[in-house]
């Protein structure tokens, strides 16, 4: 039995809306945008978020930029240490012998702000006389900005050896002018090697595999692939047999030459190629233009006729 009873201050039937959530929020999962994207609740992106994404990958884009110039200076800064510079630009007075074309951008890659550097550290016992023809051909092709250098480990170099590249270009103070440069640093290394890009290339090792690389960029290579392992085949024989060799060697070597030049005016036959480079440069070298067979020295005149072994001839004197 209750103690009293009270009235109803209400009716009893009355009905309270009660909150569902505290807050809301924008929907991130709207339909037609990204989930990544900031996005109302009618599901457009908010204007102010899509700017603030675009000047972000603006700056981002910049600074990318900016990491591949400063790349590119770098690797410029750090050409290997010389003690002595004696930078050079040379144009060969000789006509280029080649009509092929080669795009750098596609066999050195594009460095932005930076110019492409070829690197190459000789030995001067043994000056790359391949390697000085091919440089006068690639000056007939491109703005070539050279330079040499004589490294700490060398006490001292012929003067001819320090001008093997020509006289120094006006316009060398400015290296956004040229297309390519040709760095060569008299050193005391056992094998000749050659660096371009220290990071995503290896260096290269041998004159020849570095002659190679050198008359890709003349875009002159044969594109018959017999003709391609005939030049090859010509070029390990050179340097090989000839070039390193003894005497025996030497002498088959120059049978071999007679019989091919006897058949055609070059070892491959009309045109003239890297064969021909390196097989005359290992015959001068090894002091064989006197006494060599009839056609060989004919071969050999052809071949300082064409203007671009005049350094080499100047080296041997």
């Amino acid at each position: 039995m209750p103690l009293y009873k009270v009235k109803p201050v209400s009716p009893g039937d009355i009905k309270i809306d009660l909150p569902t959530c505290m807050y809301k929020l924008p929907n991130v999962h709207a339909q037609g945008t990204n989930c990544d994207e900031h996005a109302l609740q009618n599901g457009e992106v908010d204007p102010a978020l899509r700017a603030l994404e675009e000047r972000q990958d603006e700056v981002l884009r910049r600074l990318y930029e900016l990491r591949a110039t400063v790349d590119g200076l770098a690797k410029t800064v750090t050409t290997p240490d010389a003690d002595l510079d004696a930078t050079t630009l040379s144009r060969g007075p000789a006509e280029s012998v080649f009509r092929g074309t080669a795009d750098l951008d596609s066999l050195l890659g594009k460095d932005l702000g930076a110019l492409r550097d070829i690197v190459i550290n000789a030995n001067p016992a043994c000056p790359p006389l391949s390697l000085l023809v091919l440089h006068s051909l690639l000056c007939q092709r491109y703005q070539v900005l050279s330079s040499v250098h004589v490294h700490s480990s060398v006490s001292a170099v012929p003067p001819p050896l320090l001008s093997c590249l020509g006289p120094r270009h006006i316009d060398s103070y400015a290296r956004q002018r040229f297309q390519l440069g040709f760095t060569l640093i008299w050193k005391d290394v056992s094998k000749l090697e050659m660096k371009f890009n220290t990071q995503s290339m290896c260096p290269i090792q041998g004159e020849a595999n570095v002659a190679r690389f050198l008359f890709r960029l003349l875009g002159a290579e044969p594109q018959d692939p017999v003709a391609a392992t005939q030049m090859d085949c010509w070029i390990d024989t050179a340097v090989f047999q000839l070039a390193e060799g003894g005497s025996k060697e030497r002498a088959t070597v120059l049978r071999s030459l007679n019989a091919a030049l006897g058949r055609s005016p070059w070892l491959l036959g009309e045109e003239f190629s890297l064969a021909d480079i390196v097989s005359a440069c290992c015959v001068l070298r090894a002091g064989q233009s006197t006494s060599a067979p009839a056609n060989v020295q004919r071969w050999l005149k052809s071949c300082q006729n064409l203007g671009h072994f005049d350094c080499v001839y100047s080296l041997l004197q």
